[in-house]
């Protein structure tokens, strides 16, 4: 890995480019193992390019570099007040102290349960500015929240992986921190929970989080939902926990009211744990009870965004044989969504795909050649497009 300079950055890409040299582009490389293995010689990394460049808190937007930590931005975002909307990505630590870049953050795309409020990464996403393959600059966006002008670059650089081009700068938009926050753990069985999710997400308060959890996750043998409410009143979150928790009562399912700091030490377990195989799954929303209770994710811990059917499950490679993961994949497929394997054991023969081939693969093929037409950048790493000598 090397770290050039930002004065030095375009003239690198630019040799590389001159030589046809494969690289992969990268934030601190806390998550290079994640997605398709690449064999990639070189990782150019954007560890220097690590500055706060302009925070409109009046606008509530941020301007930063992409080698920024995304530790560092929320720290300074919270002493205005305000916060950036994403969750830590999976293995961040307690206080996302291991959460890596900002650019990272958005390269792989990857939203967790606040998308149930505030969307996901690629919605907060304003700007952007990239290097691309042959050194060439290139902008999308702006720095306020309308803007329409131009191309929208933003969402194919949005999970693309470092596979089109190097981000550099990134304008996104911020949030005022919640003045207040509380939840509830509910835990029962499937079916009442499926009906309580359909209650949470109807209701006056929008939930601010609430995410399936599987039962080896909550640890009492049974699934739970976690919910998380923020508004500027506390009686307004009270009286909306109260109907719910009446609600749960009159379905069987037990309750536990949360106060703040029980609710992010509950959204810290959520994304810890022993991880040879870390999935990413998606169904249709409705789906998620019954791929909770399939025999197949039934003992691994799942915490799934109720309001998306997004989210990850872990294992060990002693609790999770490969041929296990072949049948929640399809078992995933079957439900009218897909599995992507993030992370798996080292020396798995063969490996799994990362993603499986999207219906739309000539497009996205297409336009990796129009980004990167020597094939220089993260080869093999294509969200969507087929992997070669990889079993799907």
């Amino acid at each position: 890995m090397i770290c050039p300079e930002p004065s030095a950055l375009q003239e690198l890409v630019q040799d590389l480019h001159r030589q046809a040299q494969p690289w992969l582009p990268a934030g601190s490389g806390s998550r290079l193992s994640w997605g398709s293995p690449v064999e990639v010689p070189l990782v150019v990394s954007t560890n220097q390019l690590n500055k706060l460049v302009e925070h409109c808190a009046g606008d509530f937007t941020v301007t930063v570099q992409a080698g920024l930590p995304l530790q560092t931005l929320q720290a300074e975002l919270a002493s205005a007040g305000q916060w950036l909307a994403i969750d830590w990505p999976w293995g961040s630590g307690p206080a996302g102290e291991a959460s890596g870049t900002v650019g990272g953050l958005v390269a792989r795309g990857l939203a967790g349960g606040l998308r149930q409020r505030y969307l996901g990464v690629r919605d907060q996403l304003i700007g952007l500015q990239v290097l691309r393959a042959d050194g060439t600059w290139a902008k999308a966006g702006g720095k306020v929240v309308k803007n329409v002008a131009g191309y929208d670059l933003m969402r194919l650089f949005s999970g693309s992986w470092g596979s089109l081009g190097l981000i550099t700068e990134l304008t996104l938009r911020t949030y005022p921190l919640p003045h207040e926050r509380s939840g509830l753990l509910l835990s029962g069985p499937l079916g009442a929970l499926e009906l309580l999710r359909r209650r949470c997400l109807t209701a006056p308060l929008m939930p601010q989080r609430l995410d399936w959890w599987s039962s080896a996750l909550s640890g009492n043998n049974q699934p739970a939902l976690l919910l998380a409410l923020a508004s500027v009143s506390a009686a307004a979150i009270d009286d909306q926990l109260r109907q719910h928790e009446h609600a749960a009562a009159a379905a069987g399912v037990a309750t536990e009211r949360l106060d703040p700091q029980q609710l992010l030490e509950l959204e810290a377990r959520s994304r810890h744990g022993c991880s040879d195989w870390l999935l990413r799954l998606g169904v249709l929303p409705a789906q998620a009870s019954a791929l909770l209770n399939d025999p197949a994710l039934r003992d691994l811990p799942c915490c799934l965004a109720a309001g998306a059917g997004l989210g990850m499950a872990w294992a060990s490679a002693d609790v999770l044989p490969a041929y296990r993961v072949t049948q929640l994949r399809q078992r995933c497929q079957a439900l009218g969504g897909q599995l992507s394997v993030l992370q798996q054991p080292a020396g798995l023969n063969p490996p799994l795909a990362a993603w499986e081939e999207s219906p739309a693969s000539r497009m996205i093929e297409a336009v990796k050649r129009e980004f990167d037409p020597l094939q220089q950048l993260a080869r093999g790493r294509l969200p969507g497009a087929p992997q070669p000598g990889i079993t799907a």
